[in-house]
């Protein structure tokens, strides 16, 4: 009788192919979290630069046309549209750093419309530029002009761009 062939080698051997794909995949694992980590956007966490947390509680904060904050008045919009049963969703606040004293703050509406009898989506980006020096909040799109209280919109209404950008 022919004794039988076991597996004995391969099972005990400490470099297995099965240990090998585990330990690289958890290493491509890593690598790619410290890449996004070490690259990631400035927009990304606003909160890592205090002017840039200012920029925002400085739009957030500001009074608006029809509620106390522009804050208020854009989850007043969106949860006015979810109460009529359209489908709405707010997008995250993010700053950019275009100066050393100018920063711009942006918030997108996603909302469900129709057109030509199809559903369709279409997003409003509210934008808002901000000079901390002048403790100043400029609207930079339409849907943030429309917030603003009267009197307070920006260079939109009389036609031209956002000063200093």
């Amino acid at each position: 009788m022919q004794p039988e062939h076991s597996d004995t080698t391969q099972a005990g051997s400490p470099f297995s192919i099965s240990k090998v794909l585990h330990y690289l995949a958890v290493g491509l694992l890593v690598v790619g979290s410290l890449a996004y980590w070490a690259m990631k956007p400035p927009t990304a966490n606003p909160m890592a630069d205090p002017r840039a947390a200012e920029a925002m509680a400085l739009v957030q904060t500001h009074r608006a046309r029809q509620a106390p904050t522009l804050r208020q008045a854009l989850t007043d919009r969106v949860q006015g549209m979810a109460a009529r049963g359209k489908g709405v969703r707010m997008g995250e606040w993010t700053v950019e750093k275009k100066r050393d004293h100018l920063y711009v703050v942006k918030v997108f509406v996603r909302e469900e419309g129709s057109q030509g009898g199809g559903l369709r989506w279409f997003e409003r980006d509210y934008e808002w530029q901000v000079d901390l020096t002048k403790q100043s909040v400029v609207p930079m799109s339409m849907p943030a002009e429309d917030l603003m209280p009267m009197g307070m919109a920006g260079p939109l209404t009389r036609g031209g761009g956002p000063a200093g950008l």
